[in-house]
């Protein structure tokens, strides 16, 4: 079945390339097989959908996480990283780079193409049907890879985990919730592929059936739908209803919003932008590309000029509420388990951000248990003595060797 697709996609695609002069080159090239695309028939525009369609069917069979195909680095094959190891798929044995960029363009609308070509990079949502009533939606990301198209997908989890199953102590469960607390900043951090999404998901879920309010949700792109329980939730996607994540915080302020999720604090300004809607009196929920909450900070801060950073750090000290940094260790059963390190912002935080001594906050992780607090390391220790992961994997993914290295001998006596 798969062989006979890879025999489809050559048929289908050799009418596309021969219209393209030989002389094309780099993003005129690529202008030029959109244009082409956009042009064929609809059978013909289904029939190469259905192919991308069938890889990513495949991928959801074999529980894999992300699809990798499209650009010389992909060599010709579709890849899968299934339970954390990223891997060839023997079938189809070669896709040529004019195969995968007519398949990709036939993925994107005229506009994403633009934004594509302008940009070398787009982010988007994609959507496919498993049955009449059920769908997957996958996160994209389409970039360039030495003048060719690359893309990767990841699985969308259609299935929200239960908050309890977060395991969080009583005292964050409350800042977690509009009912107990109406306004702060919560960070959920994480490197890519930490479960980040999957944890705000589980964040937004619970608020969504235990508070009457108004969510406004701002990603890029928009991954899982919150259908309404006792919230209004709206979805705003960066680059579709919104020009950006900044734009989009600053418009929800005119919504009526009770909680305000910026997808990604991916730049200096988005970041502001955040400490200053929390600031206004809203709950607000965001994610960073750090590994722990000392790290989160730090970014923070780090990320405004120097005149401007006792004012922020000052704003940060009265904003911040939580800072849940997660990553998913391979766990004995060949699957992946969840270890977190949690700070809660109690009033000794507060002061240690507002006088710039961060390396403090450490201590306060490992004395905060009472509290819910622990460090990344305690964590590992807990998943360690449990059974769950190995020790390798407990040194391997801490923050602070020295630390784990201790924690762990301390199980010897």
């Amino acid at each position: 079945m798969e062989a006979a697709k890879t025999k489809d996609i050559s048929e289908l695609v050799t009418p596309v390339i021969e219209q393209i002069p030989r002389t094309s080159r780099g993003l005129d090239r690529h202008v030029k097989i959109g244009e082409v695309v956009e042009s064929l028939s609809v059978e013909h525009r289904e029939e190469l959908g259905e192919i991308l369609e069938g890889y990513l069917k495949r991928m959801l069979k074999n529980e894999a996480s992300d699809i990798d195909l499209g650009g010389p680095g992909c060599d010709g094959h579709v890849w899968y990283r299934i339970f954390g190891d990223k891997k060839p798929a023997k079938k189809p044995e070669h896709l040529s780079l004019d195969e995968t960029d007519v398949l990709l363009h036939n993925a994107i609308l005229p506009t994403q193409r633009k934004k594509l070509l302008d940009e070398k990079n787009l982010d988007f949502s994609y959507s496919i049907k498993i049955d009449e009533e059920l769908s997957q939606r996958f996160r994209a990301d389409m970039y360039f890879d030495l003048e060719h198209l690359a893309l990767n997908m990841r699985k969308i989890d259609n299935t929200i985990r239960p908050f309890k199953n977060l395991n969080v102590h009583t005292e964050v469960a409350k800042a977690l919730s509009l009912k107990y607390y109406k306004y702060g900043l919560t960070l959920i951090t994480g490197i890519t592929g930490s479960g980040k999404s999957s944890t705000l998901d589980t964040v937004i879920d619970a608020n969504n059936r235990t508070v009457d309010s108004h969510i406004v949700i701002i990603a890029s792109p928009v991954e899982l739908i919150h259908a309404p329980v006792k919230s209004v939730v709206r979805h705003r996607e960066v680059g579709r209803d919104v020009e950006s994540f900044k734009e989009g915080a600053i418009q929800a302020l005119r919504q009526d919003p009770d909680i305000i999720v910026i997808g990604e604090l991916r730049d200096p300004e988005t970041i502001m932008t955040a400490l200053e809607i929390t600031d206004s009196g809203h709950k607000t929920f965001g994610t960073l590309h750090t590994s722990s909450a000392m790290e989160s900070i730090e970014r923070i801060l780090g990320e405004v000029p120097t005149e401007e950073q006792n004012r922020v750090r000052t704003r940060l000290a009265d904003v911040l509420t939580c800072v849940i940094s997660q990553k998913l260790i391979p766990s004995l059963d060949g699957k992946r388990v969840l270890a977190k390190e949690v700070l809660l912002v109690n009033n000794s935080v507060k002061a240690a951000i507002r006088n710039n001594n961060v390396s403090e906050i450490y201590q306060m992780l490992m004395e905060g248990s009472d509290k819910g607090m622990n460090t990344m390391e305690q964590d590992l220790k807990r998943l360690y003595t449990q059974g769950v992961i190995s020790k390798e994997s407990a040194i391997n993914n801490a923050n602070n060797k020295t630390k784990i290295m201790q924690l762990l001998s301390e199980l010897n006596y």
